[in-house]
């Protein structure tokens, strides 16, 4: 049996959003107009795919729209992209110590914000982890061929840290202070879900449904009236889970002004003599993250702060994690590996929301 989650009426209030009862779904916005068309479109970029549903009005030129998007994603490439030697990114890591360097406004929000959840959540989640991430082989270099050594991992640590970063908001500025090497992968793909969306609203087109890799937004509803409904991700079974891993009740998402992300051990990893190392690294240790935790998946009007929330969560692991979300009101679901299959914990603005 299905388990369904509803929207209810956001409130302000960072990181998580505490949730109020909601007007009824047909109330909360106007349907697309009749003669729209549904249009399909996809793609790829940030080294996945992205999809776009949209009820677009017969007025709008759908070449248009499609050229809009690709051009909206191409810009986040080339100023975030740490893959791409000449973005605003790569530039600014390269950079010497000392130097200040003026970001774009969409690069410099999203390091604004990054910045913000390294500090709530004590560095669980850390923008200036790339040195981490290239040693453990899962930035542009690719896999090594062994393993990290103590030695190397201590000394990468010593690279990164969110606190070195120094920003000048009223010049949009960052300083390098030497070494610093930004890593935004974990926030710029939810940074590019709501600026497609961002780009959809502008061109009138309010009823859409947007996917990056795996992370949605949804606003408006389809052409028949009903929302947009998403099913969430379930990891799959890893060898040596039990033969009930995949026995959790599915739970579909209306996706009525809300973005969905989810991190998991089963996305990007390798497995070395019968351990695996899942790309979530903890920057306070410098190691993949041990727990048992095999996916986190976060609900919140903002995908990138879905996106960065997922990672923190899922770093913190099941304990810490499930502590600081019930904390900020921030609705989550835990899924945890156990011998007898996949244990699920909802936090409560995650469970408010399950009809």
């Amino acid at each position: 049996m299905r388990r369904v989650l509803v929207p209810l009426t956001p409130q302000a209030g960072r990181p998580g959003v505490p949730p109020t009862p909601a007007a009824a779904m047909a109330g909360a916005g106007l349907l697309p107009d009749p003669a729209a068309r549904l249009l399909r479109l996809g793609g790829e970029t940030m080294g996945t795919t992205w999809s776009v549903i949209c009820a677009v009005p017969t007025t709008i030129d759908v070449r248009g729209v499609n050229h809009g998007i690709r051009a909206a994603l191409d810009d986040i490439v080339a100023q975030m992209s740490n893959w791409i030697a000449d973005s605003d990114i790569s530039r600014y890591n390269a950079a010497p110590a000392g130097s200040w360097h003026v970001l774009p406004e969409a690069c410099f929000t999203v390091l604004h914000e990054a910045l913000d959840v390294a500090r709530d959540s004590g560095g669980a989640y850390d923008p200036s982890a790339g040195p981490l991430v290239d040693l453990w082989g899962f930035g542009p270099r690719g896999r090594p061929a062994e393993l990290p050594e103590t030695r190397d991992v201590e000394w990468a640590r010593g690279l990164c840290g969110w606190a070195r970063i120094e920003l000048d908001v009223a010049r949009r500025r960052v300083l390098q202070p030497g070494g610093v090497s930004l890593d935004l992968c974990a926030i710029a793909k939810g940074y590019a879900v709501d600026a497609v969306s961002r780009y959809l609203e502008e061109q009138d087109i309010h009823h859409h449904l947007v996917e990056i890799g795996g992370e949605l937004r949804g606003r408006g509803v389809k052409p028949d009236g009903l929302p947009w409904w998403v099913e969430l991700e379930t990891p799959p079974p890893a060898p040596g889970d039990g033969p009930g891993a995949t026995a959790i009740e599915p739970i579909v998402v209306a996706l009525h002004g809300l973005s969905v992300a989810t991190s998991g051990d089963y996305r990007r990893y390798f497995d070395d003599d019968g351990r695996r190392y899942a790309h979530t690294l903890d920057p306070r240790t410098g190691y993949p993250a041990s727990h048992a935790l095999a996916s986190v998946t976060v609900v919140h009007p903002d995908c990138m702060m879905a996106d960065a929330l997922s990672t923190a969560l899922t770093v913190l692991g099941p304990q810490a994690g499930m502590h600081y979300a019930g904390q900020r009101q921030i609705a989550a679901r835990f899924l945890v590996r156990t011998p007898e299959g996949f244990e699920e914990t909802l936090t409560p603005a995650f469970a408010a929301m399950l009809a």
